[in-house]
């Protein structure tokens, strides 16, 4: 544990605060201790849809980049004020390496990544909008509560408007 807590520094961020930008290569591992921040991409059209909302005691990265050293095509940003663990990609895979216990930490985190975004891809793929809400609503009724209705609408796959309709029903 010594040696794992050697090479994680810990970080605050304020609301609104940009941590990675698309374009930019994901250096660092997160793990989001307390708050609450969302991984995005911005369309070519300049909408926004969120891939991935995290809060207390999560991990929180740009996975692809971080593994492939490869620029980000998304972006994480702390909807509200933050405290984050963080770990470099250097120290990350040497500790994969070195420690046994890390390297099935990071198979699971893998697997549980995959898992879920082939679930959120199912359900953007299979439900309708307002399948999805009701999902939501029922699965993690914190998102509609702590979330702004731009940003559930963002991670739902639909407009405001839309989500408005679904929430006065």
């Amino acid at each position: 544990m010594n040696r794992i807590m050697s090479c994680i520094t810990s970080h605050k961020v304020k609301r609104n605060t940009i941590i990675l930008s698309q374009g930019e290569i994901c250096t660092n591992f997160y793990f989001l201790e307390k708050g609450c921040m969302r991984t995005y991409y911005i369309t070519k059209e300049g909408q926004e849809k969120t891939r991935l909302v995290s809060f207390d005691n999560t991990p929180v990265t740009a996975l692809t980049s971080f593994i492939n050293q490869k620029p980000s095509v998304e972006y994480i940003d702390a909807l509200e004020d933050s405290e984050l663990l963080s770990i470099s990609h250097d120290d990350f895979f040497i500790l994969v390496n070195e420690i046994a216990s890390w390297g099935l930490f990071y198979r699971r985190m893998l697997e549980l990544a995959f898992t879920f975004q082939n679930n959120r891809i199912e359900d953007l793929v299979t439900l309708s909008a307002k399948e999805r809400y009701e999902k939501l609503l029922k699965e993690q009724p914190h998102y509609i509560q702590r979330l702004s209705n731009r940003v559930v609408a963002t991670y739902l796959g639909i407009s405001q408007e839309t989500l408005s309709r679904l929430k006065s029903k």
